[in-house]
């Protein structure tokens, strides 16, 4: 069975608003990742490890933007908007179905 691989933020579902897009979305804004990194072709084995190091980013911050600092605060709202935008555009629907 071959792996398959990330497709990439700008190909993920619903405009990237998956769990690997957050995972992405939150590598960039911590720093952990360049803003023009997509992680397109990466394995599973290369986001688990980015998923982890995500999370011990949020750590300090009990994973709630509230609490973090300005500066991180100001780039995880810039981010999420431009994110939330873009999905819209592509046929997001932010509410939940009756399978959600």
């Amino acid at each position: 069975m071959p792996d398959i691989n990330y497709v990439g933020l700008r190909d993920d579902t619903h405009g990237g608003m998956s769990h690997l897009g957050r995972i992405v979305r939150d590598a960039w804004m911590f720093g952990l990742l360049p803003e023009t990194e997509t992680c397109a072709g990466w394995s599973a084995s290369q986001m688990q490890s980015l998923y982890e190091r995500v999370v011990l980013a949020w750590e300090p911050y009990a994973h709630l933007p509230s609490r973090l600092p300005p500066e991180l605060r100001a780039r995880h709202t810039r981010i999420y908007e431009e994110a939330i935008a873009r999905a819209k555009v592509l046929g997001w629907n932010p509410e939940l179905g009756d399978d959600d």
